[in-house]
């Protein structure tokens, strides 16, 4: 067979059938029953074997433990990323992996097809914990929010009664909720929709924060309205906090038009940002609420829908689930890590050490003037916005190279602005110190190597509406 692809021009099939299909070469076999291989071999690897859509810091997880990570040479490093939040608890938390462990030898998967009896128990916890009468189990945070969508539509041609195909979701710009194609059809990140068209209809946008330009699309088109999504700070965009009051507004406004108020805490909610929700911060209760990555520890996803009956039983055996969804595994997993949270005080450990740690990145800008524009956030969900101009040639990028080698793992977003939200916070002034020794002796000579480029960078637009991105 092979011989006979190779006469008709099918050499490389030909070469992959002589060598056996599925046959791994001697080396990746090797490397798959756990050889020892450098940071820089499994960097390589990586590049090499796998699609170029992250861009990661170079540094190689090997192990986790509270806040620490150690790379595969012993190097020790304290996490201040806690994968985008999702390890609120720390990683590897004693009890979330006996929890698992224990569950892992019982039982793994039973699917929604029949009932298991660890999904029954992290309902009840997880609905009473929040106070709704009912929740739809799913894993990623990006299902969660394709999840809320499609109950909210159904609420709204059942409920609100909106004329069938013609029901309208208005997001927030700037406003990040996954990579789905659900979900970017409303993104204003152009990265995230150019290429990846027709996107999904029935979407309208207003800027986060803008009590009166919601108000006006609820009153222009209020009766096809079926929800308002929203972050109740917006994470990716860089830590943006809404005015004192918003959320009180939001809240009034969506009940005068009848229309559900959607909070996205994926990344706000389980304890980060100093309540328990980010939404607490103005004692307001949503119609719907998305939670995820913390909810599973960063041990297993989990992600989860909360809304009372009236919403939820609008969807119906058969319209919406998912095979993994509600697994027995991932069920007892949730329970010990919403355990975690309360039973170790992280609401308000967050609260206080969140605090401190802005007043001690406050000191560094107080420093650095010229380049530190604004230090942000709640709890321990915090942000820098650099100045552009300041940092000239070099990027916040280029930052988070130099704090990595001061021991300290950050990411940036939108090229000036760098998130800091470590999972445990027992080492918040040497992260604030190595942000100032970074901007004090890093940063000179990175502006001396990095060449410049002739122009300045042009401003980008959103594709969608226009405004100027960050």
């Amino acid at each position: 067979m092979a011989a006979a692809l190779a006469r008709r021009g099918g050499g490389g099939l030909a070469r992959a059938l002589a060598r056996g299909r599925g046959m791994c070469s001697a080396t990746a076999a090797e490397r798959a029953a756990g050889a020892a291989l450098t940071s820089e071999e499994l960097m390589r690897m990586e590049r090499e074997r796998s699609a170029h859509n992250y861009h990661p810091i170079p540094v190689v997880f090997s192990k986790g433990e509270g806040s620490h990570i150690l790379d595969p040479e012993g190097n020790k490093y304290i996490d201040f990323l806690s994968a985008y939040s999702a390890v609120n608890q720390g990683h590897c938390h004693p009890k979330v992996l006996r929890a698992l462990k224990e569950q892992a030898e019982r039982l793994t998967l039973s699917s929604r097809a029949f009932y298991n009896d660890k999904f029954p128990i992290f309902a009840e916890y997880l609905t009473s914990m929040f106070g709704y009468e009912m929740m739809l189990p799913m894993n990623t945070g990006a299902e969660g929010v394709e999840t809320a969508i499609k109950l909210v539509r159904k609420w709204g041609y059942e409920k609100k009664k909106i004329p069938k195909n013609e029901a309208l979701i208005v997001s927030c710009c700037g406003c990040f909720h996954g990579r789905t194609l659900g979900v970017i059809s409303m993104s204003c990140d152009n990265d995230a929709t150019r290429g990846f068209g027709p996107l999904v209809p029935g979407h309208l946008k207003v800027d986060f924060g803008d009590i009166d330009g919601l108000e006006k699309i609820f009153k222009d088109h209020g009766e096809r309205i079926c929800g308002f999504l929203f972050e109740p700070i917006q994470g990716e965009a860089g830590v943006i906090i809404p005015p004192d009051g918003y959320l009180k507004a939001v809240r009034d406004l969506c009940s005068r038009h009848n229309i559900l108020m959607i909070a996205d805490e994926i990344q706000t909610g389980i304890a980060r940002t100093g309540k328990m929700l980010a939404c607490d911060w103005e004692n307001i209760r949503p119609d719907v609420v998305i939670l995820g990555k913390a909810l599973g520890a960063g041990v297993v996803p989990v992600s989860a829908v909360l809304a009372d009956k009236d919403i939820m039983l609008c969807i119906k055996p058969g319209e919406h689930g998912s095979t993994f969804g509600g697994n027995p595994l991932a069920s007892a997993v949730a329970v010990a890590s919403l355990k975690v949270v309360t039973d170790e005080g992280l609401v308000e450990r967050a609260a206080k050490l969140g605090q401190e740690f802005r007043d001690q990145l406050q000191k560094v800008q107080q420093r650095f003037p010229q380049i530190i524009r604004e230090v942000r956030g709640r709890g321990l969900l915090n942000a820098v916005d650099l100045s552009n101009e300041a940092l000239s040639p070099a990027s916040a990028y280029d930052i988070c190279i130099k704090l990595k080698e001061r021991g300290v793992l950050a990411k940036p977003t939108h090229d000036t602005i760098i998130r800091l939200a470590p999972p445990l916070p027992e080492e918040l002034a040497e992260a604030s110190k190595a942000f100032s020794d970074v901007l004090e002796h890093d940063l000179p000579q990175l502006q001396k190597q990095i060449k410049k480029t002739e122009s300045a960078a042009e401003k980008q637009s959103c594709d969608r509406c226009g405004r100027d991105l960050y």
